[in-house]
């Protein structure tokens, strides 16, 4: 079977349905359905035709596998705060959703490991591991929220990724329900299991490869110490200067940050943060680890910040300060609404030796095309955050915004570096993939996809720029193939 091969309907796959998950978990009025048109990326909207509210892993398998019997396009959902489209629904489609299935089943601090479900939220494994002395390192911004099957899905990172890895560091196997249906095991506990890397496959693979329905994942140990500090400088090219000079100090941070201007601006008006005065951009800096070590690398991160230009320097003292310095940067994404009645929330990724050059061009593109552009990112590992602000009331400003946009993700490939760092691409970047990827490139990458998914009903429409057909072999063609004709897929 290839997917050139007519689909089924919804209402076939909502009556193999009845009576396997409970009828109040089965959404088809409109009023409801409306409620799961996107993801936190609000630009792009569609109906889904069918929502499924399941309660457990074989719920999940059950739609799936009725999905795959009639060629029906499913896509997973968990706590829908993606911001990418990843979880866009399809209009004939049905959404499966999984934030229903929320049990945190171990916590086990003698081999740093905890069982999870999918809809349990990020931050809850943390507050469960904390008391026996450990933690779940990935942190997205969105972490009181989002999910760990949307974590799975995105390879979600977080300010804390710099040191600490983003989520496929930290998922050592994982139940799977895959595209046929079937519900199968990929890795293991052991920390080096053999074969092929299935998990790290999965993981990062935005719902095109199957649904995720438990993870056991790695737990980290509470560090010794942790000093968080907060440097005010005068331009954002003596934070990126001074954050250069920390890293090639043989310095580690647990995390680096940088906010401008106009994130700043931002920030203080929706959360107050108390950020420096007068500042151009702000430096966040968190030291984690051996007491000693903490000690030694606070006198150097202050030397380096000090020979930068820093005027403003402070250290918190406390937890409580700690969090009141990280709140304006945690908010920095909705603080934009205070200064902005829309924006666009970009993710890409350049060498950490070309943010300063990137961040002059961002600010160019910005006053040549009259938009403008707050700057949040994890300057450790160069991940920028930029976000293009614009008002949708007025003419040709949304058209403006996206160009802009899309510039910014030219201009990160350009420099060597990637079209997302933590958002994935879903159904907003999937056109920008031909300008990263060769051909080759793509046609692998759609290989590998093919062998979970040869129906091609999993999650269609993201990642890749338009469908490509399986189980057609490459081959000299006479004449287009139909669907190649009608723009709804390419032949490879």
């Amino acid at each position: 079977m290839t997917n050139s091969q007519p689909r089924g309907s919804v209402t076939a796959v909502l009556e193999d349905l009845r009576g396997v998950v409970a009828a109040a978990h089965l959404l088809t009025d409109p009023a409801q359905l409306v409620t799961y048109e996107c993801d936190g990326l609000a630009a792009y909207r569609v109906t889904p035709g069918l929502v499924v509210l399941a309660d457990t892993a074989e719920e999940v398998a059950a739609v799936v596998r009725s999905c795959a019997r009639h060629r029906v396009p499913f896509v997973a959902r968990g706590s829908g705060t993606g911001l990418s489209g990843g979880a866009l629904p399809h209009a004939e489609g049905v959404l499966v959703v999984t934030s229903r299935l929320r049990t945190l089943h171990e916590v086990r601090p003698e081999d740093q490991r905890a069982v999870v479900d999918p809809g349990v939220i990020n931050l809850q494994v943390s507050r469960a591991a904390t008391p026996q002395g450990y933690y779940f390192a990935p942190d997205p911004s969105s972490q009181q929220i989002c999910s760990i099957g949307g974590n799975v899905a995105e390879n979600s990172g977080g300010a804390h990724c710099l040191k600490y890895g983003f989520t496929s560091n930290h998922v050592l196997a994982l139940d799977v329900v895959t595209p046929t249906g079937e519900q199968v095991t990929l890795g293991t506990e052991a920390p080096d299991p053999p074969g092929y890397d299935l998990v790290g496959a999965f993981v990062g693979s935005e719902g095109t490869l199957g649904v995720a329905t438990r993870a056991v994942v790695r737990l980290t140990r509470l560090p010794e110490e942790v000093r968080t500090v907060l440097a005010g400088f005068r331009s954002t090219d003596q934070a990126g200067a001074a954050t250069s000079a920390i890293i090639a100090a043989g310095i580690v941070p647990a995390a680096i940050e940088i906010m401008d201007a106009l994130a700043i601006e931002a920030a203080e008006k929706a959360v107050s943060c108390g950020y420096p005065t007068g500042a151009g951009a702000v430096l966040v800096v968190e030291l984690d680890g051996a007491e000693q070590e903490v000690e030694h690398e606070y006198a150097e991160v202050e030397r380096i910040c000090r020979e930068a230009g820093t005027f403003e320097f402070r250290m918190a003292t406390d937890a409580a300060e700690r969090a009141e310095i990280w709140k304006g940067r945690k908010s920095a994404f909705a603080a934009v609404g205070r200064i902005s009645p829309d924006y666009i929330v970009q993710d890409g990724v350049v060498p950490r030796t070309s943010l300063p050059e990137v961040l002059r061009r961002m600010g160019e593109i910005s006053a040549e095309r009259g938009v403008r552009v707050a700057n949040v990112f994890h300057a450790g590992d160069g991940n920028l955050h930029p976000l293009v602000l614009f008002d949708a009331s007025e003419e040709g400003a949304t058209e403006r915004a996206e160009e802009v946009s899309g510039m910014i993700l030219d201009l990160c490939i350009e420099h060597g570096g990637s079209i997302t760092g933590e958002h994935g691409v879903g159904a907003d970047k999937a056109r920008y993939m031909p300008r990263m990827f060769t051909d080759d490139d793509l046609d692998t990458m759609q290989l590998v996809r093919c062998a979970f998914d040869p129906d091609g009903i999993a999650n269609p429409g993201k990642v890749y720029p338009t469908p490509r057909l399986c189980g057609e072999r490459p081959r000299v063609v006479q004449g287009a193939h139909p669907l190649q004709e009608a723009g709804m897929a390419e032949v490879f």
